[in-house]
């Protein structure tokens, strides 16, 4: 809404308000914003929590301090979604296709997530929502950003004429494009409908689903492209969104690891959103995911915001409010800017947590079955308990596990100009 009141200001003189037209001052002005909002908001959320004795039921897994943090306040993700949502409505421009979606699908995980935790806090059901109906939702959140991608004309990808044609892509727009300093002939380039994602180590650092099944005609092959594409976007935001909620275990774990992963993201997303950036980088470049750097900087401020009452010892917890709110926003934003296939380094922490989990129950189940009695390969899961088990305590396993989070979100900016 600032964006609009400050465009009508610039485009009738008023002095210093253009300043709004730049990605990267909206960018840090939604960090600022979103701090705010989590700081002045978030302690009077808190004590309206406690009011309503809306607290953690803990179960005893033998922790240590495990029963201190009995009552602590839970649905803390309120916190965290107000202060992506707000800065997100002042400051981007809501009529932009990666803005909208973004916006529905912190509504959407938002809510699955505040059911979880309301039938847990009010209805005194420990299990909280269905399994089936949390992957019910998790599935309508990648079918409808996949569907979206498909069919809106605003989510394309730039590339030259001949590309388009020797493809087949479906062109939605062509023009030349002037080159620098105008030394050479215009180049014609075409805004495409495609599924090509970046891929890391490759040459040319691109990927297309289409090319799964070569035997295909190139229209068969463009229809199987887009149904391999959307199912992959539904696997990826269940998983992410699911092994975000598994890493929110102890304090402070979850918010800043995603704090960490959304700023490596708003990097890939402003070099991917700038034509001369990405040109040079060799990736694809996204004309109007620029807005999405405005959002993960409301994203990245929310999750630092939140660390101010969720960092050791934790006065509110995010509940599934957050973490499967925290999960959804990060693939989302992995997909909508081609940097799905990058998930398994960036979200390494997410990964190896959920695989613990995995590897855990198949073991003890395996053995069992073989030997009569469970065994286990971890002293507990997901892996942070385990660290735990060996007395080591939370707060350095926080600190180690970001990190590594950092080293990983680091490696992954490395992949743009590794081949």
């Amino acid at each position: 809404m600032l964006y609009y009141l400050f465009k009508y200001l610039s485009e009738n003189g008023t002095p210093g308000a253009g300043v709004f037209e730049y990605i990267t001052f909206r960018a840090l002005a939604a960090i600022v914003i979103s701090l705010l909002i989590s700081l002045v908001f978030g302690g009077k959320l808190i004590k309206y929590l406690q009011k309503l004795q809306i607290g953690e039921t803990i179960r005893d897994l033998g922790l240590e301090g495990q029963k201190a943090k009995q009552g602590t306040p839970t649905m803390g993700g309120i916190i965290i979604i107000m202060a992506i949502l707000i800065p997100c409505l002042l400051l981007c421009k809501l009529d932009n296709i990666y803005v909208i979606l973004m916006i529905m699908a912190t509504i959407w995980m938002g809510a699955i997530g505040f059911i979880d935790d309301y039938i847990k806090v009010f209805k005194k059901d420990k299990e909280g929502l269905k399994g089936r109906f949390k992957i019910m939702g998790q599935i309508g959140l990648g079918l409808l950003v996949g569907l979206v991608m498909f069919l809106s004309d605003e989510v394309v990808v730039r590339v030259d004429a001949k590309t388009a044609v020797k493809h087949g892509y479906e062109v939605v727009s062509s023009y030349k494009l002037a080159t620098p300093n105008n030394t050479l002939d215009s180049i014609q380039v075409a805004n495409v409908k495609t599924t090509m994602t970046n891929v890391p180590f490759l040459k040319d650092n691109k990927f297309d689903y289409a090319d799964i099944l070569p035997f295909l005609s190139d229209n068969g092959q463009q229809i199987a492209g887009w149904i391999f594409f959307i199912l992959a976007v539904i696997f990826i935001v269940t998983a992410v969104s699911n092994a975000a909620n598994l890493t929110d275990g102890i304090d402070g774990l979850a918010a800043g690891t995603s704090a960490i992963i959304g700023a490596a993201l708003g990097i890939l997303i402003y070099v991917s959103s700038h034509n001369v950036f990405s040109d040079y980088l060799g990736i694809l470049y996204l004309p109007g995911s620029e807005e999405l750097v405005v959002f993960t900087a409301c994203f990245l401020g929310g999750c630092i915001g939140f660390l101010w009452y969720n960092a050791y010892p934790a006065k509110v917890f995010m509940g599934d409010t957050g973490s499967l709110t925290l999960g959804g926003i990060i693939a989302a934003l992995a997909i909508l800017t081609r940097k799905e296939l990058l998930i398994p380094i960036l979200c390494g922490i997410f990964v190896v947590e959920n695989l613990s989990v995995m590897i855990q129950v198949s073991y003890f189940k395996y053995t069992k079955k073989k030997y009569g009695e469970g065994r286990r390969i971890f002293k507990m899961s997901p892996l942070h308990h385990h660290y735990q088990k060996l007395g080591m305590h939370e707060s350095k396993i926080v600190t180690r596990f970001w990190i590594v989070g950092l080293l990983l979100a680091v490696i992954t900016i490395i992949t743009l100009k590794t081949r």
